[in-house]
């Protein structure tokens, strides 16, 4: 005997609701009935899966850092005896004040303020740039996939220009948004940009670029880009996207350009220098012709209260964030002395806080990061393209780097 229910004027047999049930172990596959009898019409094997945008199906995931918690039940060991050096986190935490002004918050029962206008006026003054310019998001990562959501139509050959390597996510949000990435290599010596190929490309271009993405310093080798080349870049018809994400670890200071530039936005994050990596925190400044659609687009409740609440507290206190900050780049110093001991090793230079180190003498940068990690040391290693045997190492605190010396040397 079977069984019908109606929606919407269709009559679903009982086959169609046990294969709704058999959904959840995969596509969904179903027939269709049409109400009038005689007219029935068959759909068959209807597979959800044929709805994803087919760009998206041959695109690759993006691989993140695992946690603590997770890395330690891996290794085996207590998330207190591992060294975390492979995620350019700050080892010495946050402030002691965002933990008091989370303890004492009275309203995280209530919707965030959607335009984090608190935090905007401190941004204000911490950067020196009027907080109409400012935009907070959930870390500089949401920002980026904003820019490319207002900027990029799918399916339209629109194209932006990456410098590998760098930051994976300006690859990884041209893929989501159905843009076409124009990867011009940095420089194998110093990894530099190219600068005469990119003027070369948007010469030759018919349609140029809509964004172009440059990070200073640099992730993963930790190199700045000059104010003669970046002037450059902001002659080019297109929207320079600097990220400034180490900024306050180097000597560069370029978000007070955005007043004065129609086509450069500049980001940063909470996560390094003041150690909320946890929290999300991101924040960039903006040319007004951009901001005011950004706001339109952006979800209302973006960053949440605890994050607001923390943010604010970081600038709060900011003076004694930034003597953290101080001994990190003390401890980058040091790295580099301490690492000449090492015929195997070549650090490249850094204004960030972490190093990136060439493997060498017949060892390879997946040995390396396999022994550190049997000592409960994490570090990140590469096969890539223009980074094959190299190992990048997050600077930490001397605890943490005195026990990556001893391994290295035992190694």
């Amino acid at each position: 005997m079977n069984c019908f229910c109606w929606f919407g004027g269709v009559s679903l047999d009982k086959t169609f609701l046990d294969r709704c049930s058999a959904s959840r172990r995969g596509s969904m596959r179903w027939t269709m009935k049409e109400s009038q009898p005689g007219e029935a019409r068959v759909l068959e094997d209807f597979d959800v899966e044929d709805g994803v945008r087919p760009e998206l199906k041959s695109m690759d995931a993006y691989i993140p850092i695992l946690p603590y918690e997770i890395l330690a039940e891996r290794l085996g060991r207590d998330p207190a005896d591992i060294v975390k050096l492979d995620a350019n986190e700050n080892s010495f935490g946050p402030s002691p004040a965002v933990a008091k002004a989370l303890a004492e918050a009275k309203y995280l029962h209530i919707y965030p303020d959607p335009e984090s206008v608190r935090l905007r006026e401190a941004l204000a003054e911490y950067t020196s740039v009027g907080m109409e310019h400012i935009l907070v998001g959930a870390g500089a990562d949401e920002l980026i996939d904003l820019l490319f959501r207002l900027l990029i139509t799918p399916g339209q050959g629109e194209t932006v220009v990456n410098f590998p390597p760098t930051f994976g996510m300006y690859k990884f949000d041209a893929d989501v948004n159905g843009a076409e990435v124009v990867a011009l290599t940095r420089s194998s010596k110093d990894f530099s940009i190219p600068i005469d190929e990119v003027e070369d490309l948007f010469a030759r271009a018919s349609k140029p670029p809509k964004m172009l993405f440059v990070t200073s310093p640099n992730n993963p080798d930790g190199s700045s880009i000059s104010d003669e080349v970046l002037k450059r870049l902001l002659r080019l018809p297109t929207l320079v996207v600097l990220d400034e994400a180490y900024y306050e670890f180097s000597d560069d200071n370029r978000i007070t350009w955005v007043k004065d530039h129609n086509n450069l936005v500049v980001l940063r994050t909470f996560s390094k220098w003041a150690a909320l990596a946890g929290m999300r925190v991101g924040y960039g400044a903006f040319p007004l012709s951009i901001i005011k659609h950004l706001w339109k687009i952006k979800q209302p409740y973006n960053v949440t209260v605890a994050s607001q609440i923390a943010a604010e507290a970081s600038l709060g206190d900011k003076g004694n964030l930034l003597e953290k900050v101080d001994k990190l780049i003390a401890q980058r110093h040091e790295f580099y002395h301490r690492i000449k001991s090492l015929d195997w090793l070549t650090p490249y230079p850094s204004q960030s806080n972490y190093v990136l180190c060439r493997v060498a003498g017949g060892r390879t940068a997946a040995g390396i990061k396999k022994e550190l990690s049997d000592r409960g040391i994490l570090i990140r290693y590469y096969t890539s393209a223009g980074l094959r045997d190299c190992i990048r190492i997050s600077m930490g605190t001397p605890e943490d780097m005195e026990k990556l010396y001893a391994a290295l040397s035992d190694i």
